[in-house]
C-alpha cells in the first residue's frame, strides 16, 4: 500500500497526459518512504467511456483520485499527503480547468488490514 486510482472520463484522454501525471503521483508517494513502502505503492487509471456529469447538455468531464492506505496513519500524516496529491492533480489539469468544464475530486480510504491478502515480492528490492 498505498493504491492511487484514477478515473476519468474519456474525453479528457487527448489532452490529460494521464501517464505523466500517475509518475508525479508515484514520486510524491514515494518521497513518504517512510510511511509508505515503496515497493507497495500501485498507481493505476481507470478512462471511462459511460458516464454523464450533471444534465448531460455539454462536453462535461470530471477526474476523481481515490487514496487507499492501511490504517495506522496519523490524521496529519494523513492530510499531508493527502494535500499534496491534491495540489498535484489541480497543478495537473490546470490549463484544461481554465478551457473547459472540469469537475476534480478525491477521496482517502483508509482500510483495516485484517481480511487483505498479499503476495509481493517487489520489497525485497528495497530492503537491500
Amino acid at each position: 500500500m498505498p493504491h492511487f486510482i484514477l478515473e476519468y472520463t474519456g474525453n479528457l484522454k487527448p489532452d490529460a497526459d494521464i501517464p505523466s501525471l500517475l509518475e508525479k503521483i508515484n514520486n510524491v508517494l514515494i518521497s513518504y518512504d517512510s510511511i509508505f513502502p515503496i515497493g507497495g505503492i500501485r498507481s493505476r487509471a481507470i478512462e471511462l467511456q459511460d458516464y454523464r456529469v450533471a444534465d448531460g447538455t455539454e462536453d462535461d468531464a470530471f477526474v476523481h483520485a481515490m487514496l487507499k492506505i492501511g490504517a495506522g496513519r496519523t490524521e496529519e500524516v494523513k492530510r499531508q499527503v493527502c494535500d499534496e496529491l491534491f495540489e498535484v492533480i489541480k497543478d495537473h489539469f490546470q490549463e484544461l480547468f481554465e478551457t473547459r468544464y472540469l469537475a476534480l475530486s478525491m477521496e482517502l480510504v483508509e482500510f483495516s488490514e485484517a481480511g487483505t491478502y498479499k503476495h509481493n515480492n517487489i520489497h525485497n528490492r528495497y530492503r537491500r
